[in-house]
């Protein structure tokens, strides 16, 4: 062997290992950055109208002193859905929440006065957050809870992704004072629900019957818990019973389980029920 092939040969060798010095850095930097660390079934916490991710604490921290968790993060939506997010989901993190902050809390876009497509529109920043943690982190299926309006959100979510390849699968979902069929005072909205013995609303609001393909969408390997409160009088004082159960018409055929919980006395106002013990440990049994 010649000296020019030997010098030819050691230049390969060099340029093999400096190419796989190159691949196992950028391997390491990417598993240390969260790019390509698989992580267990992430739980996104969805707040109501007019909140914030405080509307979700109180049922993160018993998640965690239960021992639920031992990972949350937050997710700021700003109003043209980009995401940024604080924390860091670590590999062999236990059950990791992620409390979504929506900063156009109301669901308001120039343009459109409708609730129905503004529901729409808005169950986008669910999508966005969603689409962000997969850019960092690996994971098949999801739970989604929602308080009030961000049950709203999920479900136009769901309608509009359930059969997205792109997603993950929706593993569980916890429905909280979820005002499918209207809320009290609500413009268009039936004053009272009435619903049949399949959970069919006799009179629909319009962004009920904007939710109607869930029938033949929803995920059917999710399980599903919708929680809603009674004060007394049928309802939690935003939303009545029947506005809340009317969830099942929609997906009860289709998903692989679903249950209902009723909230009863004082702590079942609509905004207390997410600061509820009962409903805290109802949540928790559910999903872990």
């Amino acid at each position: 062997m010649t000296k020019k092939h030997k010098t030819i040969i050691a230049g390969t060798l060099l340029l093999v290992l400096l190419l796989l010095a190159v691949y196992i850095f950028k391997n390491n930097y990417q598993k240390e950055n969260g790019a390509s660390i698989r992580i267990a079934t992430p739980t996104l916490f969805v707040h109501g109208w007019g909140s914030s991710y405080h509307a979700e604490e109180s049922m993160v921290a018993y998640a965690q002193k239960s021992h639920a968790t031992n990972s949350v993060i937050r997710a700021d939506v700003n109003p043209a859905g980009k995401v940024t997010l604080l924390g860091t989901i670590k590999k062999r993190a236990k059950n990791p929440i992620v409390e979504v902050n929506l900063q156009n809390n109301k669901s308001i876009f120039a343009g459109l006065s409708n609730q129905t497509s503004a529901m729409n529109k808005s169950s986008n920043y669910i999508k966005d957050v969603i689409t962000t943690l997969q850019k960092r982190y690996r994971f098949n299926r999801i739970n989604l809870v929602g308080h009030s309006m961000g049950n709203l959100q999920i479900a136009y979510y769901l309608r509009n992704n359930a059969t997205n390849a792109h997603m993950p699968q929706l593993n569980k979902q916890v429905s909280i004072a979820g005002h499918y069929n209207g809320y009290v005072g609500e413009q268009g909205a039936p004053n009272k629900t009435v619903l049949n013995r399949a959970g069919k609303p006799q009179k629909m609001s319009a962004s009920y019957r904007g939710l109607l393909n869930l029938r033949k969408k929803f995920p059917q390997k999710a399980a599903i818990l919708n929680i809603y409160g009674d004060m007394g009088s049928g309802s939690d004082g935003d939303v009545t019973v029947n506005s809340a159960r009317s969830y099942r018409y929609l997906v009860s055929k289709r998903a692989r389980s679903y249950q209902e919980k009723e909230i009863r006395g004082p702590r079942a106002q609509h905004s207390k029920l997410h600061e509820n013990t009962q409903v805290d440990r109802l949540l928790v049994n559910f999903l872990w």
